[in-house]
């Protein structure tokens, strides 16, 4: 929501702030309420007041847990004996998985082959079963809308879904209730679930604000969809960013982006491992680069941050070990 604009009829969108508040309430005591960081450091770099909302530190490491719970436990309870069916790279794998465990509920997740291991292995640890696919030749959703459809169970889409966005959209909620208002809210786009719950979210709680989303420079999926008021399926990228790397954006998340979000940005894959090089040995935290595509726009100078008070969006932590280790040794300058 563009800085000094009127506020919108939130009413008619897809998921209202009365969904994310419902959604607080039923992960209250069971999603981690994540800490915001500061650094001196980082405020010095970018001459702005930069919160950080650490979903890193989030159950399964991402933000995904608090949609996949809210959504799985809106069912009824005989919808949940059937079970669920998910597609996933990885985060929300994990957070259906842990979900449904947590709910008694026996959970199908699809995955791509070549998702890091570390995400396959924790999904299947949490008691799911996995099936695999090709991202590149094979399309997820259908493989899992058909296994949904011979066992009856109930499909949980990583992002165009109402109880998913809404279960993301505590993540600002819960930033505005730590920090007060903000002039910037940084968010990065996959799917669309976290930017659109988290507008919501934004443009309820906070005055004025401006919304921006980041995607992978390689995919421009979130772009094209806002320039042309369409989704539009892109190729899937070849990118670090697995966690976006999905072709197209939701329809729910699209219409709230039409109406709150003021606009989507590119990042570059060297940006991003710049700051997830940064972010561990300035200040210790691991950060995966899907989750620290949106603090990479801030510190990098896409975005102009002078002077304000910024929310920064770390939306995930889990690195594959092997490319942990080539960003934090890198021979590359630190991000700040």
């Amino acid at each position: 929501m563009t800085a000094n604009a009127s506020p919108p009829d939130l009413a008619e969108l897809p998921v209202t702030i009365r969904d994310v508040e419902r959604a607080a309430a039923r992960l209250a005591g069971i999603a981690n309420r994540t800490p915001v960081l500061t650094s001196r450091a980082l405020d010095r770099h970018t001459g702005a007041r930069v919160h950080l909302k650490g979903e890193h530190l989030q159950r399964i490491g991402a933000f995904k847990f608090r949609g996949a719970y809210n959504a799985i436990a809106s069912l009824d309870e005989a919808a949940r004996r059937q079970g669920v069916v998910a597609w996933s790279s990885g985060n929300h794998a994990q957070a259906v998985a842990c979900a449904a465990a947590l709910l008694e509920t026996p959970a199908t997740i699809v995955m791509p082959a070549d998702a890091p291991e570390v995400k396959l292995a924790a999904t299947r640890g949490y008691g799911a079963e996995v099936v695999i696919y090709d991202r590149y030749r094979e399309d997820r959703r259908v493989i899992g809308r058909q296994l949904a459809a011979d066992r009856g169970a109930s499909v949980i889409p990583p992002f165009d879904h109402p109880d998913v966005i809404a279960g993301q959209g505590t993540v600002a909620l819960e930033l505005a209730e730590e920090v007060g208002d903000l002039d910037l809210l940084v968010v990065p786009v996959g799917g669309g679930g976290l930017l659109a719950g988290c507008a919501v979210a934004a443009a309820a709680r906070l005055d004025d604000v401006e919304i921006v989303g980041v995607e992978p420079a390689e995919r421009r999926a979130a772009r094209e969809a806002l320039a042309t008021g369409a989704v539009v399926e892109v190729p899937v990228p070849r990118t670090v960013l697995d966690g976006q790397q999905t072709p197209e954006i939701g329809t729910r998340p699209l219409a709230i982006f039409q109406r709150l979000v003021d606009r989507v940005i590119g990042i570059e894959d060297a940006a991003v491992l710049a700051t997830v090089r940064t972010l561990a040995i300035r200040t210790k935290q691991v950060i995966e680069p899907s989750g620290a595509s949106a603090l990479a726009a801030v510190v990098t100078g896409h975005l102009d941050v002078t002077g304000r008070r910024v929310g920064v969006v770390l939306s995930g932590g889990n690195i594959a070990p092997d490319l942990l280790a080539r960003a934090v040794t890198a021979d590359t300058p630190l991000a700040w």
